[in-house]
């Protein structure tokens, strides 16, 4: 891998960018991004790639999008040679659901299976509750099934009824509500020995007086005739002009209606359910039915008394009924039995690399344990697979307290931990697919976006680490991501990334610039030799050389360089070369620097500056632009505060924070003037009254929008 062509428009707000990333001199290259300008979406577009899904413009999806990515042969870059490491989210804690722990496109597979399976189940669940009337909130079918079976597991009772259920030609209990029965109130009662006798007998004349039907037998009883009789309706026979015999033992009648079928069925049902003797060992089990549960039992009977002889057997009734629902919903059935064997074979195979993988877990979990600041440390542990039964890798975690251990779980462990701790558990993931990447010997281009953010400064010099670490793999090439200044640097630093590979991006209207990093470690080092040829260098430099005169001693000039930060009496008389002066003092290295017009005054070049600046119309203004727009505006609303305030003995007893004491004062006096509060503020806000020399200072306002200070310097000079 050599060169990256990136051809991307209007790509998740990307309008244009076109850039090659020459990875000859150096495998990795520091891209820094403010936020809002491209980073994110850069991300997201290269993440697409590497999962083979389009690109597009979420904010306007009637634009076409293009994205070509090209090696340096001019073919397709390899999506499997891409990986984007996402910055921390909540949801890269561990997965509540998932037992595995193994790589992301093992685990992402395993849940997807999960999914389509438990989609399945839930839409023959809902089906189930209907039938056999177990709707309650509480009520877990799937145990309820499991019980009815001999306690089998559910999926190994549909596999057993497969076949079953490709025979079964009619489900006669169907219509049977299951939960009217086995429930906790009636089932304690139909198993009493008295009652058991009075459902044998009550089925023995019942079986009689079936025999001694003209039309009905015992193993062809009026439900057996209902339900032809509705198979004949479904399907139009007699509508078709056919006719049915019936034989009573001497002679054929000939049926030749619909109604007529009917009719006989329920003649004969009547003659059976009519007989006195049927109807007395009926009642003799309705006097046993005392309680409201087992009165609304008997009046369930008395609707649907081919329920009786099916009590003589509970365990068997139990099963059939089940069977018989499962008939009913025989398309959901094998739908969900085809996605349970189908992910079957998917998930062996899952948990078989998962095992496989438990050695690099091992090896993961010690580079973790090894690398980052947290108060508990990680162990490879095995666990059982929801459906197989079959031991993974997982990872359990110890806490540690002034030398004291304990094993918690994950919920226990997140509920003590700091927000800092909980995020170093998201590398874990990161460790593992980096690691696999590694043993594989695969060639990858990490995107990696902003992954440090948020974290405390001992992870994150621990996750820097790691990346000059993953930098040193003969096959592995990194584009690192960030809208945070002082990591951008960091990185650039400790990954000792060269001038040509630390880059910058310039937002305009029309496109995403690249470009190469202007500054190169300290950027007073590139000032201080262009003093006297480059004015908004010259003037950048104040608050620089006014700290170095505060920390070596140099008062007078460190008062000097305040009047020009600050409204102060020789604000207005300090001229270049009064400032040439001071920096021949504070700067031992320029004892010979000589400025031109030197009786022109500091402040009235900031503002030339400022003017000047203000009225260009690129959208990338280096640091030194920045720092004089946000001089200019201090010094504009000190100007304008100390003329509303009017009053000198208090402004010149101002002997530091001068600002902040100027807008408190304004305020007190003018608490009605809101809009100008706010203005006011917002300069308070925008430009730091310390500037120091380091990046922090410099991070908020090279991250800050060009076009803010802009319009904060115009607003400023309006008051």
């Amino acid at each position: 891998m050599k060169k990256i062509k990136v051809s991307l428009q209007y790509c998740y707000g990307i309008k244009k960018l076109d850039y090659e990333f020459d990875f000859s001199n150096k495998k990795i290259f520091s891209l820094y991004a403010p936020n809002g300008v491209m980073k994110t979406s850069f991300a997201k577009t290269m993440k697409d790639l590497s999962e083979g899904a389009e690109t597009k413009d979420l904010m306007f999806p009637d634009r076409k999008s293009t994205r070509e990515i090209k090696d340096e042969s001019g073919n397709d870059f390899n999506k499997n040679a891409v990986y984007v490491i996402p910055p921390y989210t909540e949801q890269f804690s561990f997965d509540k659901k998932t037992t595995l722990l193994v790589n992301k496109e093992l685990k992402d597979k395993y849940d997807a299976i999960h999914k389509k399976i438990d989609e399945e189940k839930d839409n023959f669940f809902k089906k189930l509750k209907q039938l056999s009337g177990l709707t309650g909130r509480d009520v877990n079918i799937e145990e309820e099934i499991s019980n009815s079976f001999d306690n089998k597991k559910f999926f190994d009772v549909m596999e057993e009824l497969e076949d079953t259920l490709k025979n079964i030609t009619e489900t006669k209990l169907s219509s049977i509500t299951y939960n009217q029965i086995f429930n906790d109130k009636v089932l304690p009662f139909l198993n009493t020995g008295d009652f058991k006798k009075d459902i044998s007998d009550y089925i023995e004349k019942y079986n009689d007086l079936v025999e001694k039907s003209d039309f009905l037998k015992k193993d062809f009883n009026h439900y057996h005739a209902s339900t032809i009789q509705k198979s004949l309706k479904d399907n139009g026979f007699f509508s078709a002009e056919h006719t049915l015999n019936l034989f009573d033992g001497k002679e054929k009648k000939e049926i030749i209606s619909e109604k007529e079928l009917e009719t006989v069925i329920k003649q004969e049902k009547e003659k059976i359910l009519s007989d006195k003797v049927l109807q007395d060992k009926f009642e003799k089990i309705d006097k046993k039915l005392t309680n409201a549960d087992l009165r609304k039992f008997r009046d369930y009977l008395f609707d649907n008394r081919e329920v009786i002889p099916e009590l003589e057997n509970l365990e068997k009734f139990r099963k059939n009924l089940w069977i018989s629902y499962f008939s009913d919903e025989i398309d959901l059935f094998n739908g969900l039995l085809k996605e349970y064997k189908s992910g079957k074979l998917e998930i062996e195979d899952i948990v078989k690399r998962a095992k496989d993988e438990k050695g690099k877990w091992y090896n993961v979990v010690d580079i973790f344990n090894k690398r980052f600041f947290v108060p508990f440390q990680l162990e490879v542990s095995n666990t059982e697979d929801v459906i197989l039964k079959s031991e993974v890798p997982s990872i359990k975690f110890i806490f540690e307290d002034n030398g004291e251990y304990k094993r918690v779980e994950q919920r226990e462990l997140l509920a003590v931990l700091s927000q800092g701790e909980r995020r170093a558990l998201y590398i874990l993931n990161i460790i593992f697919d980096v690691e696999d990447r590694k043993q594989n010997n695969q060639k990858t281009l990490f995107i990696v976006d902003d992954i440090a953010d948020s974290f405390d400064y001992k992870n994150k010099y621990a996750i820097v680490e790691y990346l000059k670490e993953i930098s040193e793999v003969d096959k592995f090439y990194q584009i690192i991501l960030t809208h945070n200044f002082d990591f951008y640097r960091t990185v650039s630093s400790r990954l000792d990334i060269g001038r040509l590979n630390r880059l910058n991006t310039v937002k305009t209207d029309s496109e995403i610039l690249i470009k190469q990093e202007y500054y190169q470690k300290n950027p007073f080092e590139t000032w201080k030799n262009q003093l006297e040829h480059n004015n908004k260098m010259l003037i950048s430099s104040i608050p620089f050389v006014r700290n170095l005169s505060e920390y070596c001693g140099y008062s007078k000039e460190f008062e000097d360089l305040t009047s020009l930060l600050h409204i102060k009496n020789n604000s207005k008389t300090f001229t270049l070369k009064n400032l040439e002066d001071v920096y021949k003092i504070v700067l031992h290295d320029k004892p010979n620097l000589t400025l031109t017009n030197h009786n022109k005054l500091v402040i009235d070049l900031v503002h030339e500056l400022a003017e000047e600046i203000i009225t260009v119309n690129d959208q990338e203004i280096e640091l030194e632009s920045k720092i004089v727009l946000a001089m200019a505006i201090r010094l504009e609303m000190e100007k304008f505060l100390i003329k509303e305030i009017n009053d000198i003995v208090f402004v010149n007893s101002i002997t530091k924070d001068q600002s902040r004491k100027l807008i408190e004062r304004y305020i007190k006096d003018n608490p009605t003037r809101q809009e100008t509060i706010k203005l006011i503020e917002k300069v308070n806000l925008m430009t730091p009254e310390g500037i120091h020399i380091n990046s922090f200072m410099y991070e908020p306002i090279i991250d800050m929008a060009n076009n803010h200070l802009k319009q904060l310097y115009n607003e400023v000079k309006v008051l």
